[in-house]
């Protein structure tokens, strides 16, 4: 049974423990509308169809529309916070440097790690009545270090009230590609320095100081037996060592890069450019276990201004940090 246009919005809804729409999913399941014309919109979507306020396009609405009532009013930190992320997503790299996201409700949390000898790495043939090798897994001794990252909106009603959404939209996405790239400085810093538990990465020095040859590429390579070396992450000056080797400058990479944008990897590594690199560094992942992301909760946003005072200073931020899982499953490679 459809109930989307009597549900009284407030602010509450933004204190449940849930994001505002699994508050309002709770109140006007998605699943009721299954064959309707409303079928495909989630519970805030519908809401913004109650009201009549467009987001996106070239018919969107004033910010105006969102505060013709005091229902509609308490959308409006919801359509920030999705206009936030949709800008975090759109230039996001660090879940391509990632094995897993930890999501967590306070601020304090250990990570675990494995203890890893040689022996450890390969699983030998255990004879009748012999025991078994152990894995020894355990708790991190330090706390992953969460960093709290984000920007004040600082704006009056009356200075963004006759604004299009749609141009609106366009300075909250870029607050959310702020957000996206400053974590991935967060993470380039512990996958080289480690998170606080003495596991910083191993240093693979080039043949000749300064150089970058493909044979060094190759040592970088064999080094991660058994893990696999998956991704690059690399500044601007190694980018451009890289595009101008020999073995990467063929006819087929130079149509591929020429028409794509994107070059010939090396051993069929993901390249990552990050301008948070170091200069003189090549840092070597594999992405299957060696970092992990600590988030707690989602994107955030001063509701009780947004709502009350109509913006003047509200603000955005999320809150997360990194841990090193395999430390020997990253590795940096300095010319």
């Amino acid at each position: 049974m459809s109930n989307y246009e009597n549900i009284k919005l407030e602010k509450g809804l933004y204190t449940t423990g849930k994001s505002f729409t699994q508050a309002l999913e709770s109140l006007d399941p998605s699943e009721n509308y299954a064959g309707t014309a409303l079928e495909g919109l989630d519970a805030y979507q519908r809401q913004l169809k109650r009201f009549g306020i467009h987001v996106n396009g070239k018919n969107s609405d004033t910010v105006e529309k969102f505060f013709k009532s005091s229902d509609s009013a308490a959308l409006f930190p919801e359509y920030i916070n999705r206009a936030v992320k949709k800008g975090a997503e759109s230039v996001n790299k660090v879940d391509s440097i990632v094995a897993t996201t930890t999501k967590i409700d306070g601020l304090d949390y250990r990570s675990i790690t494995s203890l890893e000898d040689d022996e450890s790495k390969e699983l030998k043939v255990v004879n009748e009545g012999a025991a078994i090798p152990a894995t020894t897994i355990k708790t991190q001794e330090n706390l992953v270090k969460l960093h709290k990252r984000g920007r004040m909106l600082v704006a009056s009603y009356e200075a963004v009230k006759f604004q299009r959404l749609d141009l609106f939209t366009v300075t909250l996405r870029q607050i959310g590609a702020y957000i996206a790239r400053s974590q991935l400085k967060d993470a380039v810093d512990v996958i080289i320095n480690g998170d606080g538990n003495n596991n910083e990465a191993a240093v693979i020095e080039t043949a000749s100081s300064g150089v970058l040859t493909y044979a060094d590429l190759i040592s970088l390579w064999t080094s991660f037996e058994p893990h696999q070396m998956t991704t690059m992450i690399v500044g601007a000056d190694m980018m451009s060592k890289l595009l101008n080797m020999p073995e990467f400058r063929d006819a087929s990479a130079g149509l591929t890069f020429h028409g794509t944008g994107k070059c010939i990897t090396p051993m069929g590594a993901e390249i990552i450019r990050c301008d948070s690199v170091p200069a003189g560094k090549i840092i070597a992942l594999d992405k299957s276990c060696a970092l992990e992301k600590v988030q707690a909760g989602e994107i955030i946003t001063d509701f009780d201004k947004l709502i009350d005072r109509q913006l003047e200073r509200a603000a955005i931020s999320t809150i997360a940090g990194f841990a090193k899982i395999y430390p020997d499953a990253a590795k940096v490679l300095a010319s």
